[in-house]
């Protein structure tokens, strides 16, 4: 379903890639993508406090990240959002060619690949999008609702740029598509929960860690109230 809908509109995507200045068209083009995907799932998505997003704004979003589902859910925003991936999302046939052109694909792994997404992350936000970050750095939480540690890279791009931080919480993605190999779908309403924006005005390498943990809270503290009794036993993936 995800990859016959992308094929339906591949055409446009090519056309919007190719002419640079239509990269913007390209991202509405996956919001429109998601809508059809997921009209074709019958699943429902519900936003929460969507009116924290500003029109005319720029944010680093970032956001829990449980399943290949968060992508999509999150392409639903209906703003100009460029998104971080691993560079393997770069790699496959046909959609890795439209994610590399319209979004960023970062290998972990690598020390300048991840200097060179931080750089293409603050470039994307100069001309006007909105850039979003999974800062576990991959589907890693190996116990779902527990979050697994942040990285730095988003709290540090959202204080180069002085732009607010915006977390969002994924409720339900990884209930209704588990990473767990099998791809199995359960249908389930989904859930995305808009925090309010977090300041970084006048903020320094010294507050990462602040910012960080602040926006772990926000988070983790959502996930834990929307999935009562769940086993949340720490995280020790590094």
């Amino acid at each position: 379903m995800f990859f016959g809908t992308f094929f339906l509109l591949l055409p446009v995507f090519v056309l919007t890639i190719e002419v640079p200045s239509w990269n913007k068209y390209g991202r509405k083009l996956n919001r429109i993508w998601s809508t059809i995907f997921f009209s074709f799932l019958l699943i429902r998505v519900r936003f929460e406090n969507l009116e924290y997003l500003k029109a005319n704004r720029q944010y680093v979003i970032v956001s829990n990240h449980f399943s290949y589902l968060d992508i999509p859910v999150l392409g639903l925003i209906p703003f100009d959002l460029v998104f971080v991936g691993k560079a393997s999302l770069g790699k496959i046939p046909l959609f890795g060619y439209m994610f590399r052109n319209l979004h960023i694909a970062v290998d972990r792994t690598s020390l300048k690949s991840r200097g060179a997404s931080i750089a293409k992350a603050k470039e994307a936000i100069d001309q006007g999008a909105s850039v979003v970050v999974f800062p576990e750095g991959g589907i890693n939480s190996q116990n779902p609702p527990r979050l697994a540690r942040f990285k730095d890279g988003a709290f540090r791009i959202a204080m180069d740029k002085q732009i607010p931080l915006i977390p969002i919480t994924l409720s339900y993605n990884h209930l209704i598509l588990p990473d767990d190999g099998r791809f199995l779908l359960r249908h389930k309403k989904a859930k995305v929960v808009i925090h309010p924006p977090v300041s970084v005005h006048g903020s320094n390498t010294k507050t990462v860690n602040g910012l960080k943990e602040h926006c772990f809270g926000v988070i983790q503290e959502q996930l834990l109230r929307d999935n009562p009794g769940a086993d949340v036993s720490m995280d020790t993936r590094q």
